[in-house]
């Protein structure tokens, strides 16, 4: 279980990092993504925003995957969680009647999202990750 909370941190960082890269530097080519004209209108000031904060919600989890410090990896994971669900919730109110394979993939997709850092987290509570410090270890 340990390898897989480290994995979803990871890869949750590093992709985090990918977009937040994409959404500052390159706004409308971020906002030109098939889904997001779903809910006009483009604002550059709010991609960079959202993308500064992708930024820092990527580098917690980075360290946490790096680091794997207990406290930290639960933060991070939360905060991913809190994150994950509203986006779901959101995007679960503004599906596309036109753009139903579209619309399915978002819901798979973001599913996924709050699913495997929950999951994640819920597994740093089990008896294999109490530990006599705050390191989870290898």
């Amino acid at each position: 279980m340990r390898a897989y909370v480290r994995l979803v941190l990871a890869v949750f960082g590093v992709g985090d990092l990918i977009l937040a890269g994409w959404m500052t530097f390159f706004p409308a080519n971020f906002y030109a993504l098939p889904t997001l004209d779903w809910t006009p209108p483009y604002s550059e000031h709010l991609m960079q925003d959202v993308g500064g904060e992708k930024l820092g919600l990527g580098l917690v989890l980075t360290m946490a995957a790096v680091t794997f410090d207990l406290l930290l990896t639960r933060v991070a994971l939360l905060a991913y969680t809190a994150y994950a669900l509203t986006h779901l919730v959101f995007h679960l109110g503004h599906l596309h009647p036109h753009e139903r394979g579209l619309s399915i993939e978002l819901v798979v997709v973001f599913s996924l999202s709050v699913l495997l850092p929950l999951t994640a987290l819920i597994a740093t509570r089990s008896k294999a990750f109490t530990t006599s410090g705050q390191q989870l270890g290898a």
